[in-house]
């Protein structure tokens, strides 16, 4: 077992200190043009991070025993040194960028991922708004294992990777030097992503680096004004409920639909699947029930991939007349 630190437990007391400057800073300078600070969001917030903690004690457990398993089966083996541990962290953001995007595009796994984006603010706080069902990332981190790296320096890289994150979910800082955002995941970035516009939807997945979105073609600029949230915001506060809504939405429609195909749709399509659009081919329009986002904003944006399973943006001259792409949930 390598002895790394534990990262996160290390990092609690700067993530109390630097949520509170943070907070001060909206009493002593307030910002009309920044989502803020709301008790209530940020109370449900916290309740999120620590139940968070209890659920992934628990998921952990089946978890490390199939990494264990894997580990002892591959016959290579990565040694722990300063320059192997830079190679993990770089190999496990790659990873964690798959794991995202993923997290995006599949609905089942957007049901643990839409957790983190129900808030309607952006603040430090909206870090700590983890999922209860984090069982669903594992799989995307087994490469590294039967390389030969040990579970336990997985587990160091994927903590870097969250503390890292947890600065960038702010909305008082603005942009960055120029070397810094191209390279880096950045909070203009990271607001980017949580933005309901459809131009900004399912755009800038990296976790410390951004620059897997520009070299898979997901990534877009901060140009106006990103509205957080979903494009059919939950109205409750209830921690529970938070947790479960899409799972709870995904159920319903797998009663109501009349075939195994849409069954397999409502779980393995894309959030907003619909049956008729995926015979026909056409773009996915939104749920009935939900309405569709705002214009999609005039934003820098990458050529799409070919057979990218990500939804792009459309121009702003054509958004009013386009479909647009769906991240929602029915409470």
């Amino acid at each position: 077992m390598p002895n790394l630190p534990d990262v996160v437990l290390w990092s609690i007391p700067a993530f109390v200190l630097l949520t509170v400057v943070e907070l001060v800073s909206y009493r002593i300078h307030p910002d009309e043009d920044a989502a803020g600070y709301e008790t209530k969001d940020a109370v449900t917030s916290l309740g999120m991070g620590i139940g968070s903690l209890v659920f992934d004690f628990l998921w952990k457990i089946p978890i490390a025993l199939i990494y264990a398993a894997v580990y002892e089966l591959t016959p290579l083996r990565v040694p722990v040194l300063w320059w192997t541990v830079l190679l993990m962290l770089l190999a496990q953001d790659f990873l964690y960028y798959w794991q995202h995007r993923g997290h995006h595009v599949i609905r089942v796994l957007w049901a643990c991922h839409v957790v983190h984006h129900s808030s309607r603010k952006f603040n430090l706080t909206t870090a700590l708004r983890q999922p209860w069902t984090s069982w669903t990332s594992w799989p995307f981190y087994l490469p590294m294992i039967a390389l030969g790296v040990h579970p336990g320096a997985v587990a160091f890289c994927y903590s870097v990777n969250l503390v890292y994150q947890f600065g960038i979910h702010t909305e008082r800082i603005g942009k960055l030097p120029r070397p810094i955002e191209y390279v880096f995941n950045t909070p203009s970035h990271h607001r980017v992503h949580h933005a309901s516009q459809g131009g900004y939807l399912d755009r800038n997945f990296g976790g410390i680096l951004i620059v897997w979105d520009r070299m898979f073609g997901s990534w877009v600029g901060e140009g106006d004004k990103p509205v957080f949230g979903l494009t059919k915001n939950i109205s409750t506060y209830n921690p529970l409920r938070v947790a479960t809504h899409e799972y709870a939405s995904i159920a319903r429609d797998v009663r109501a639909a009349d075939t195994w195909r849409e069954r397999a749709g409502r779980v393995f399509g894309g959030p907003g699947w619909q049956p008729a659009a995926a015979a026909s081919g056409a773009p996915v329009p939104p749920r009935t029930g939900g309405p569709a986002p705002a214009q999609a904003p005039a934003v820098a944006q990458a050529p799409a991939p070919a057979g990218s399973p990500v939804a792009f943006p459309v121009q702003a001259a054509d958004a009013a007349d386009a479909p647009q792409p769906v991240r929602e949930t029915t409470a």
